[in-house]
């Protein structure tokens, strides 16, 4: 059970001085780890807007957080397969909060499916849920980091690649293709100070693995083939996500960073 950012775990993790104020996008912020991303930041005095089809949910999480946080993070409703839309979504988070200093990519969907039933439209599908949104968001933020004199973006990605999981083809080569895109923009922008990391999250516990995907069988396994044998949950990843977005990693550009309890 994912535990929230109470005063307790406050004073037990890292607070980071450089993320107060500062402005984060977070794209899918409305569940899993996103929305844990969007709490931690919010817990540490940023200006966190997040982008979500989920109005129900998201709107229940920055109500949630009213009043516990300096600042009541901003939930814009967006459908970042459209790409017009993101960009616009992305704008309007610019203009009410100020430049977007932290670009968290995210939104994703690990809709499984056989490679034998994949059609181009599917295909297209999983890349624009997955991937497509990814660099146009990057690109929509690109230029304000660069009028702040640097920024830091974090792409998510995922470990499914190196195990390399079956069962979700498309969905596996998006994630891939991630980090690539990640090591070609750090060096598109470093000169920028823009940094740009992949975090690739392991077998992470959110209610939507629980619902669709997690069964007693695939928990043993998931236990199993790591070396701590503990449940991986949002709040670790986005603990190593506050860390790369604050100016204690200002270094740290071009990489790939495993989250996985040491499965890989």
């Amino acid at each position: 059970m994912a535990e929230s950012v109470t005063a307790a775990a406050e004073d037990r993790f890292a607070r980071y001085p450089s993320l107060q104020e500062r402005v984060v996008l977070v794209t899918g912020g409305g569940s899993g780890i996103g929305a844990s991303l969007v709490e931690h930041f919010a817990h540490q005095g940023a200006k966190v807007a997040f982008l979500d089809i989920a109005r129900e949910a998201s709107e229940a999480l920055a109500a949630g957080l009213a009043g516990e946080v300096r600042h009541t993070p901003l939930f814009l409703p967006c459908d970042i397969r459209e790409i017009a839309a993101l960009q616009r979504a992305i704008g309007e988070a610019a203009e009410r909060l100020g430049p977007v200093g932290v670009l968290v990519n995210n939104a994703a969907r690990d809709d499984r499916h056989t490679w034998a039933e994949v059609t181009p439209e599917y295909w297209d599908e999983m890349m624009a849920v997955n991937l497509r949104h990814h660099f146009f968001a990057i690109q929509a933020v690109a230029p304000g980091m660069k009028a702040l004199g640097g920024g830091s973006i974090i792409n998510l990605s995922s470990i499914s690649w190196l195990i390399p999981s079956t069962g979700l083809p498309a969905y596996v080569a998006a994630k891939a293709a991630i980090v690539g895109l990640t090591r070609t923009m750090a060096h598109e922008l470093g000169d920028s100070n823009i940094r740009v990391n992949a975090v690739l999250p392991g077998g992470v516990l959110t209610e939507r693995q629980q619902r669709l995907w997690r069964t007693p069988e695939y928990d043993r396994k998931i236990l199993n083939s790591q070396c701590i044998h503990r449940d991986l949950l949002p709040e670790d990843v986005a603990r190593l996500v506050l860390f790369l977005a604050a100016d204690d990693s200002s270094a740290i550009t071009n990489q790939t960073h495993v989250i996985d309890a040491g499965w890989i």
